[in-house]
């Protein structure tokens, strides 16, 4: 059963947050450094099991958006691994005072982070959420149940498999991030109603995901809103930096749910340049009225572009 499965894994989930709390900084660095190594050396593995869930996807008319998001290549998983290694280098989190006081009568009051414990995340298509969210959890000392969506499973096991190999080579507990192993939609109602067992659920995905489970945890939540990602340019902002990170920020991969949507630049700053650029880039502009002056390819927007 689902609610049995889940309840083991988190059991172990517990064990092993319990070693990763005692881990010193450099410790669970390492960790993450060898989860980053691990998913290079298992590339063809990873590549071989994107194919199958590629193909799986072509078959059932997966939208080209969402078969972006799932898809990878040896440029793709470079870049997951190099962002593993970002997360390796920085501040450790655990024992940071982010408050503290003096009371009157001399007693001195410290607010300190510390793990969470065991955290549940729920995701959606893009498989490298599975390599992200366990780099995470490891440095900042939690314990990981993963459920990735059904049309990445044989990706997320495999990069899952390299995540394993990584921890084990560095000494750290392999429970320390669990991938749940079943498509089975109950294995998600079975996280939903772990209560006492995971400490917290992290929906990642669409407004249908989040939903659910905001309706229906009885584990505390940390959730997000649908979301439309701006970009603000600054009166005093440079240049040459404005058009980069705008252009990035829309074009570096346009189906992920992080690229911008909407431009804001300062009537102060010189919006020409970076108007040309997104659309040298391939951006389909549409701007306020008199905005064509900035660039006379930028479309007027209407009231269903706003809203």
């Amino acid at each position: 059963m689902a609610q049995d499965l889940i309840s083991d894994m988190a059991s172990r989930a517990r064990i092993a947050s319990r070693a990763l709390a005692g881990m010193s900084s450099p410790r669970k660095a390492d960790a993450v450094l060898a989860i980053a190594q691990a998913i290079r050396r298992f590339a063809p593995a990873i590549l071989a099991a994107n194919a199958t869930d590629l193909a799986r996807a072509d078959q059932s008319g997966l939208s080209g958006p969402m078969r972006d998001r799932l898809a990878l290549d040896l440029q793709r998983i470079e870049a997951m691994a190099a962002g593993v290694e970002a997360v390796a280098w920085l501040r450790d989190p655990v024992g940071m005072i982010i408050d503290e006081s003096i009371r009157p009568n001399g007693l001195h009051m410290a607010r300190v982070r510390i793990p969470v414990g065991v955290i549940g995340i729920i995701y959606e298509s893009r498989p490298n959420v599975t390599a992200d969210t366990a780099a995470l959890c490891v440095k900042s000392g939690n314990a990981v149940i993963l459920r990735g969506g059904s049309e990445a499973s044989a990706s997320n096991a495999a990069i899952y498999a390299a995540i394993v190999d990584g921890l084990a080579s560095a000494g750290a507990p392999a429970d320390a991030v669990q991938l749940v192993g079943t498509t089975d939609r109950a294995a998600v109602g079975a996280m939903l109603a772990a209560q006492g067992e995971i400490d917290l659920i992290i929906p990642r995905g669409g407004k249908g995901l989040t939903s659910r489970v905001e309706a229906e945890s009885r584990v505390p939540v940390l959730a997000h809103l649908d979301g439309i990602c701006h970009i603000y340019i600054h009166a005093a902002a440079g240049a040459d930096m404005a058009r980069s990170v705008a252009v990035n920020a829309k074009m570096r991969r346009t189906s992920v749910c992080g690229a911008a949507e909407t431009l804001l630049i300062d009537a102060a700053f010189p919006a020409a340049p970076v108007i040309s650029a997104m659309i040298d880039a391939g951006c389909e502009v549409r701007g306020e009225a008199g905005e064509a002056a900035h660039d006379r390819r930028d479309i007027a927007a209407t009231d269903a572009d706003r809203g």
